[in-house]
């Protein structure tokens, strides 16, 4: 019988269980916090796959549907490809669990996290972190783990841990929070203008936050974890290493100071080709892998990017360490579309393009997890390989667009205006058009440019920029030396330390990420970072206010236009009409669209970009819920023919009755010698009984003939005074 080890999260409800399923995996353990359960898995390859030259960590995440008691939706009744939701999950889990892994292991990790179950009330991407370093942690593979994961809210000022979805509703800060024992490994989420002391102190109490979780997995380990395993580590010969210094690194040196990315690329490319060469002379083609080859120069590369940035304080552009790269922006660069924006910092280069829509156009959420079940405000990233000056795989997306795009759209969501006061439906694209370091932050500078151009009343301009991180330790694994870096290259975020990410206003922080290629941040560079990013911050929003001050006061001309109508909200029957056949109609006469509020407030909201089928659009709906009001004239349909009268329709679904005595300004004999069913009728509602509506064709005829004798009259007196 199989042996169940079981740790319980002092404080936090949460339990870690493994010994039951999934034996034969490196690691497995189930996790729950309330009814919401998963289970997630590690395995490690026993060996490396031919010509392998990097390390193919894997994360998967999957939710069942199953899991919330329902079927999958589609003809074949089974999940498809992962959700938005799952691959952000997955990404989530990735990043802090890739930096702990050794130097030089490449055999290929696989995590795969199932929700088995859920409560709607607990989330489960934070019990994914958790359960995937629990899983690690306790398999054979060496890992330098393990991690605590915890979401943060504030909710009235205060801080929560691992708040439900529906106290996220009340809450202004979204972290989450990932670290180690002693130090940060991955932040990301959002925040409604946090300032950054607040900020800071987020951060510090989710560091205390995750110690619970952290002394569970390592009892956990100390129940069930296997020894660790010995691995072969790929690194890079001593003999090619050596050559390939004494051959190039002076080269290598030189041409990194070209000022282009494509120049540098071109010129380190050439001396690696060289170098290739010279070194199979020596030593025979069968004795020198290529791949070691490249290890060599991106070892070289490394050092000297990092000697120079912490020996000099100048980097490979010529910049300061705090030094932003040259920004321009321009905005309605294309014709007809809602709103665009051009952002450029450097040889990175945003094309961003707002479109506004209607409430159809919402994007439909189906989650098992609880929150939204539609979202309003879509950005979506796009990173064609021709940005980075390479041919490649085109038309697909990819993990990493999908969280820059999620980074870019969180970021910007706080600043839009209230759906009550704007009510679009807004799609904002970014096309990267060049990239040369952090064009997730160009995609949200572009963004909100592209929608002020669209004229989306933004509460305030919002900027993003990264900082980076190069730092030496000592044999104890202390930073004794480090350089924080502003506005970093691609070359920087690749061979530096991290890649620290925040957008905000003047008035407060709205989104975040943190991804770290070392095994924990220190608290007090966390807090240099965040103070150095905040003074390049505001230069950007002082570059970006020098361009466009505030959002247009108009929208462009092929954007949809919005009347809103306030209805009696017991008039939305007769609106709607049976069916809904008479919004049907309305919207097939007009060429507009209709849209009612579901909270049954009345609210109808007409879209349209015609400014006669907008008119027509409006004219109808009053018609549909005006009322007949007394003393004033009508033209009518007949409805009804009765002996004592005619039913005349005066408005859509409602009449009165013309007495037969009103029907003339003589005596009718009957009904049918005046009108007939159909007919047009002019009449004027002259009073009202107990709810039923009278209605006059005499008076509407007397109306009109005195009308006209006032005319002739005016007309008479003015040929005279003539």
């Amino acid at each position: 019988m199989k042996q169940k080890y079981n740790v319980t999260v002092e404080g936090l409800g949460i339990e870690i269980s493994t010994g039951t399923l999934a034996g034969l995996a490196s690691g497995a353990v189930t996790i729950s916090q309330g009814e919401t359960e998963l289970f997630v898995s590690t395995t490690v390859a026993s060996a490396l796959r031919p010509g392998q030259d990097f390390f193919p960590l894997t994360v998967d995440y999957r939710e069942k549907f199953s899991a919330g008691g329902k079927f999958p939706g589609g003809y074949f009744k089974r999940e498809g490809k992962p959700s938005e939701k799952e691959i952000l999950t997955s990404r989530l889990c990735d990043r802090p669990l890739r930096p702990l892994f050794p130097k030089g292991f490449m055999n290929e990790v696989q995590v795969i996290g199932i929700l088995l179950a859920t409560d709607q009330v607990h989330e489960p991407d934070v019990l994914m972190v958790n359960a995937a370093s629990a899983a690690t942690l306790i398999s054979d593979a060496p890992w330098n783990g393990p991690v605590g994961c915890v979401r943060v809210g504030q909710i009235e000022g205060e801080f929560v841990t691992n708040p439900t979805h529906d106290e996220m509703l009340d809450s202004d800060l979204d972290l989450i929070y990932v670290g180690s024992e002693t130090e940060m490994m991955m932040i990301e989420g959002s925040a409604e203008f946090i300032s950054d002391e607040r900020f800071y102190e987020a951060l510090e109490y989710g560091q205390k936050a995750i110690q619970p979780i952290i002394a569970a997995q390592k009892e956990l380990a100390k129940l069930a974890g296997k020894a660790k395993k010995e691995y072969n580590l790929v690194v890079t010969p001593a003999e090619v290493a050596e050559f390939c210094e004494a051959h190039a690194a002076d080269k290598v040196k030189e041409a990194l100071g070209h000022d282009s990315y494509t120049e540098r690329k071109i010129a380190i490319e050439g001396i690696a080709k060289e170098t290739s060469v010279a070194l199979r002379e020596k030593l025979g083609d069968e004795n020198v892998d290529s791949n070691d080859v490249a290890r060599a120069f991106d070892e070289i590369q490394e050092k000297l990017y990092r000697q120079n940035i912490l020996d000099t304080g100048r980097r490979v552009d010529g910049r300061g360490v705090a030094d932003l790269r040259t920004i321009s922006c321009d905005s309605g660069v294309l014709p007809r579309v809602h709103g665009s924006a051009v952002f450029n910092r450097g040889e990175t280069q945003a094309l961003v393009i707002t479109t506004l829509g209607t409430s159809r156009d919402v994007q439909d959420i189906d989650g098992l997890t609880g929150g939204a079940t539609s979202k309003s405000f879509i950005l979506h990233y796009n990173f064609p390989p021709f940005s980075t000056g390479e041919t490649g795989r085109f038309g697909f997306t990819g993990r990493r667009e999908i969280g820059h795009g999620a980074l870019a759209e969180r970021s910007l969501l706080p600043i839009l205006p209230p759906e009550d006061e704007f009510p679009y439906a807004i799609r904002v694209v970014s096309e990267v058009m060049s990239s040369n370091g952090s064009t997730s932050m160009a995609s949200i500078c572009g963004g909100c440019l592209s929608m002020m151009d669209a004229g989306v009343p933004i509460t305030a301009p919002c900027a993003g920029i990264s900082t980076g991180l190069v730092s030496e330790r000592d044999a104890d694994g202390n930073i004794t030396k480090h350089v924080v870096l502003t506005d970093i290259l691609g070359a920087e975020d690749h061979f530096g330390d991290m890649d620290f990410k925040i957008a905000g206003t003047k008035d407060g922080i709205t989104g975040f990420q943190l991804d770290l290629k070392i095994q924990g941040l220190p608290f007090d560079i966390t807090l240099e970072a965040i103070k150095q990013n905040a003074i390049a911050r505001m230069k950007i929003l002082a570059i970006m206010g020098e361009h466009l001050p505030e959002s247009r006061s108009d929208l462009r001309e092929h954007a949809p236009r919005i009347h809103t109508i306030q209805i009696d909200p017991e008039k939305i029957g007769a609106l709607i009409g049976p069916g809904g056949k008479n919004i049907r109609r309305i919207t097939e006469v007009s060429g507009a669209q209709i849209d009612i509020d579901e909270d049954n407030s009345g609210r109808v909201l007409i879209f349209s970009t015609d400014k006669e089928a907008m008119d027509r659009a409006i004219q109808e709906v009053e018609l549909c819920t005006a009322e007949i009001v007394v003393g004033k004239t009508y033209r009518g349909i007949v409805r009804g023919i009765k002996d004592f009268g005619a039913f005349v329709e005066c408005l859509p679904g409602k009449e009165g009755l013309v007495h037969i005595s009103e029907l003339a300004d003589f005596r009718v004999n009957k009904t049918e010698d005046i009108c007939k069913l159909g007919d047009e009728m002019v009449v004027k509602c002259v009073g009202m009984e107990k709810g039923k509506v009278r209605l006059s064709r005499k008076a509407a005829l007397e109306d009109a003939k005195d009308a006209a004798e006032d005319a002739e009259e005016t007309e008479t007196a003015a040929e005279d005074s003539e």
